[in-house]
């Protein structure tokens, strides 16, 4: 990379940690730092669950798929959209008609504390360090990019370029700081600004890659044999229809996701924030993938998990590349600070309010919450610098499989069942464990070591499903919880909807604004490459006066 890009990353992670700071001010409440105040734009809402998706895994697992299979990596991703949608059409308005602020508090009325407890260590350990891995992936393939004079104190001594640890750790403590200083406007807001210049970035990449391999006829004629199929070796159609449903379930049940259904002002705005995640995530996969996709024509022995990265090198220019790092890295970082805000949130009023100081004011809940979201960062560096002995992609993949539907289709099944109750959860959690457990390490026979993915997805999927089934038909009675969800749905419709905040978009504007000027400057200081950063600028600048416009209307 050159000094412009250096340059340019500097700035935008000092634009992204001062946006955190700006919404610190905003954080008067333990629902203002973990809620939002119930106030959030649903399309900011939307925007940032879709983010919270994306991290390493989507530039560097799955584009390492698409660079090695093809079009196999675009049908996986757009299965996150299917799912989506499905959570808009069945889960995201009833979570905001339960009238709480997390998946926490639902729980707890539902089933009572004991699996609050549970959920919260368990997740907010296992959780917490497996965001450690996304950060410890874009690291590298960060690092791999910055070559360091021989001796440098930052560089790796083996490889020469700058070191993957020191790295990770820095990357780690942006993330704490940010989710430290604004809570959950700081998380929406970063996500927000990383979701618009990651869409217009790969925007440029996408032609300039298909004009380096000949135009899109040369890069199918060139693409190996089967290159273009939606399934390929593992991933089949079984695997796709698994995907959809576990992500169904992570989608519509797990705590960071939820807080998004939560934190918006209406049920309907709820609903809106699921169906925009599913549009963005059903049209926007083949373009995320495409510069992997046709690097493969280019350059058909590089390293998988660089494919992506070294496609956008080669065709973008000096001071984009370097905002285009930025945006990755701060992506990845976006599901940190998701889950770092979920879970500092559950910490703080399952824990420490509960049992510790029944009696806090809403100023000790913020001071605490903030100090559990540093001690929780600790946590995601221990999860970068020791998941890569374990192997990041095969841990990822492991957690999702096996882990999703055990810890999550109770509490969605517990959002329209009047019957079970803690004793259902417990044996669905423990017996999807030992399932896991059993088919993980090959107790299950031969059959399961051959076909080890469709193997953790039936395991997830069809064990915690079966015994739900079983619970509910022979279970007797209303479980005294479902009163208790039903009183507080009752006191949300009683309640009146919260306007929703304009400081988002304002937020938008500026920082874009900000970084269109940024690049029109770099444009005069390099000529080769000035029409690519003025289109880059003018189309920023248009998205500036949109949603200016936008605020103005919206004000009147």
């Amino acid at each position: 990379m050159q000094i412009a890009d250096y340059i340019v990353i500097f700035l935008y992670i000092l634009g992204i940690v001062g946006a955190g700071m700006v919404f610190a001010k905003k954080v008067k409440s333990s629902k203002d730092m973990f809620a939002a105040g119930g106030q959030s734009p649903w399309w900011v809402s939307g925007l940032s669950g879709f983010m919270t998706m994306f991290s390493a895994g989507t530039f560097v697992v799955w584009g390492g798929v698409a660079y090695r299979y093809g079009f196999v990596a675009v049908a996986i991703n757009m299965c996150y959209g299917i799912a989506a949608l499905l959570v808009g059409r069945f889960l995201a308005a009833y979570w905001r008609k339960l009238g709480v602020n997390s998946a926490s508090e639902f729980l707890q009325l539902r089933f009572g504390s004991s699996i609050v407890q549970f959920y919260t260590w368990f997740q907010g350990t296992i959780g917490i360090f497996a965001v450690g891995g996304a950060i410890y992936a874009l690291a590298k393939v960060i690092c791999a990019l910055m070559p360091l004079p021989e001796g440098h104190l930052l560089a790796d001594p083996e490889t020469g370029l700058l070191s993957v640890p020191f790295t990770s750790v820095a990357l780690c403590l942006i993330v704490i700081v940010i989710t430290f200083a604004g809570g959950l406007w700081a998380v929406l807001m970063t996500d927000v600004l990383q979701f618009v210049i990651l869409v217009v970035s790969v925007t440029f990449v996408v032609p300039l890659i298909l004009i380096e391999a000949g135009g899109w006829d040369a890069f199918v004629s060139k693409a190996p044999p089967g290159f273009t199929s939606p399934i390929a070796a593992d991933f089949t159609w079984w695997f796709l229809a698994g995907w959809i449903i576990i992500h169904f379930f992570k989608i519509g049940g797990e705590w960071s996701f939820v807080q998004r259904y939560t934190c918006v002002p209406t049920a309907k705005d709820a609903k809106k924030a699921a169906y925009i995640f599913g549009a963005m995530y059903l049209i926007s996969p083949l373009f995320w993938m495409l510069p992997a996709l046709v690097f493969r024509t280019i350059q058909p022995d590089a390293d998988t998990e660089q494919a992506y990265i070294l496609a956008c090198k080669l065709v973008l220019p000096a001071g984009m590349m370097g905002l285009m790092i930025a945006a990755m890295a701060s992506a990845t970082a976006s599901a940190a600070t998701s889950q770092l805000n979920v879970f500092a949130a559950a910490f703080t009023t399952e824990v420490y309010h509960r049992f510790i100081n029944k009696d806090a004011s809403e100023t000790q809940l913020v001071f605490v919450g903030r100090i559990l979201t540093a001690i929780l960062g600790l946590v995601v560096i221990g999860g970068s610098l020791l998941i890569p002995r374990y192997g990041y992609t095969s841990f990822i993949l492991d957690i999702t499989t096996l882990l999703t539907g055990p810890l999550v289709l109770p509490t969605i099944w517990g959002l329209f069942s009047k019957k079970i109750g803690i004793k259902a959860v417990w044996s669905t959690t423990m017996i999807g464990f030992v399932a896991a457990a059993l088919v993980k390490f090959g107790f299950l026979g031969p059959w399961v070591a051959e076909h080890q993915r469709l193997a953790d997805l039936c395991s997830g999927i069809l064990v915690p499903f079966f015994v739900l089934v079983i619970l509910e038909f022979t279970m007797k009675g209303e479980h005294p919880g479902w009163e208790r969800v039903e009183a507080s749905k009752r006191q949300f419709h009683e309640a009146e909807a919260v306007k929703s905040s304009t400081l988002p978009a304002k937020m938008v504007a500026v920082t874009l604004a900000g970084i269109a000027l940024v690049m029109t400057v770099l444009a005069a200081f390099n000529s080769k490459e000035a029409s690519v950063l003025l289109s880059f600028s003018l189309i920023l600048f248009a998205i500036v006066g949109v949603v200016y416009f936008s605020i103005r209307k919206k004000s009147i």
